[in-house]
């Protein structure tokens, strides 16, 4: 019989994994012993939604790195993937703050103020034919396209040598089992939670560990340039 072993996770790894526990852990908290200090933990511009931040940041300056070290090394298709990556993330990002229009101060546009159902400038809160574009897209196509990404994909690539090389050859980063398991984890806990900002916590939580899926992919060593092990 084989032994079961874990994986080796670097301190970066570790940290935000006990970060992301304990944003979760805090929600429950706040929210059972004191509601309106919940929502104020929760609300828009809020620790939690600066904590998503944190998350997307990075993993969009890491895509832009591996754009520009592996320019000389990788294909078009991998490398405009890679970057293609790194500007959905900042889109992401400037959608989760409003592109800085609470923290600036600037109005929204009359075609914002009177599409969107909170007024202000971004697209995953734009109302279109009764429409809510946050439910549609940001929420049931997201999922469904995530939950494709985090259970089947890394099996696929696993088991079927073609879907390996267009993955490989694409650059697309295939998570690891425990990023796959700390996600779909963070999404069970905070389903247990009796309010609508619960997801304020999933987002954010998902953020997070989704940085350590780009940064540090079962196939990681597609993104180091040639010479360099693939744990370094």
């Amino acid at each position: 019989m084989k032994r079961l072993t874990f994986p080796s996770l670097k301190s970066v790894e570790i940290i935000i994994l006990v970060f992301v526990l304990a944003i979760i852990v805090t929600g429950f908290i706040l929210y059972y012993t004191d509601v309106p200090q919940f929502e104020k933990y929760v609300r828009e511009d809020g620790m939690v939604e600066w904590m998503a931040i944190i998350g997307l940041v990075p993993a969009a300056i890491v895509c832009f790195y591996r754009f520009i070290t592996l320019r000389r090394y990788k294909t078009w298709w991998f490398l405009l993937m890679v970057l293609g990556l790194g500007l959905l993330l900042v889109l992401f990002a400037g959608e989760e703050i409003s592109w800085g229009q609470r923290i600036f101060g600037f109005s929204s546009t009359s075609y914002f103020a009177e599409n969107n159902s909170q007024g202000e400038t971004n697209l995953h809160n734009l109302v279109i034919g009764g429409v809510k574009i946050n439910r549609l897209i940001f929420s049931t196509v997201l999922i469904t396209l995530m939950g494709l990404y985090l259970i089947f994909l890394p099996l696929l690539y696993q088991k079927n040598k073609k879907v390996k090389s267009f993955v490989d050859g694409f650059g697309i980063p295939i998570p690891r089992l425990y990023q796959v398991l700390s996600i779909l984890l963070a999404f069970g806990i905070t389903s247990l939670l009796p309010h609508e900002k619960k997801a304020e916590l999933l987002e954010t939580a998902v953020s997070l560990l989704f940085f350590l899926i780009i940064k540090y992919p079962a196939n990681a060593g597609l993104f180091k340039k040639p010479g360099i092990p693939p744990n370094q």
